[in-house]
């Protein structure tokens, strides 16, 4: 059976490179005439700087800051998205409705991705991968090859420049 691609999941990371995911992303939805859900996901901060943070500030205040501002960091880096999205699609305008949604999020980016996509049902999940070496890749691992072999749904792997 042909997959139809009726949801797709986009994950950016934000990088300059992020253009180049996002326009097969836009050819794949004008095709299938899909939806577009956009997801960046935040990570958390390192335990050992969170506790120098916090010895440095006291506790309750970290945490205070942490509620203030999250939201505010959400909305900007959500207004970030649409801006680049508008911007990216201005020969056609018309594609920018096929965004259905910009959801950001803190945590871990492979359990995040996969939460989003099983959540909308995803039919295919897109992300861009940094050509960084093997040698690196096999020490550290990376976003791109965690999600290819924990992901059950279609996962494509965008190189970027």
């Amino acid at each position: 059976m042909i997959p139809k691609y009726k949801k797709i999941l986009y994950a950016t990371d934000l990088s300059a490179n992020a253009a180049h995911a996002f326009s097969h992303v836009i050819g794949l939805a004008r095709s299938y005439r899909a939806e577009v859900y956009i997801l960046h996901v935040l990570p958390e901060v390192e335990p050992a700087m969170l506790n120098y943070i916090s010895t440095v500030m006291g506790e309750d205040r970290l945490a205070d800051l942490e509620l203030e501002h999250k939201e505010e960091i959400k909305d900007k880096i959500r207004q970030r998205i649409h801006a680049f999205a508008k911007e990216q699609l201005s020969d056609h305008p018309e594609d920018v409705e096929r965004i259905s949604e910009i959801e950001i999020h803190h945590g871990s980016p492979v359990g995040r991705i996969l939460e989003a996509a099983d959540r909308i049902d995803a039919d295919l999940i897109v992300i861009g991968s940094h050509g960084k070496g093997r040698l690196k890749y096999a020490f550290l691992g990376s976003v791109a090859e965690k999600l290819l072999r924990k992901s059950y749904r279609a996962v494509m792997v965008v190189p970027l420049k």
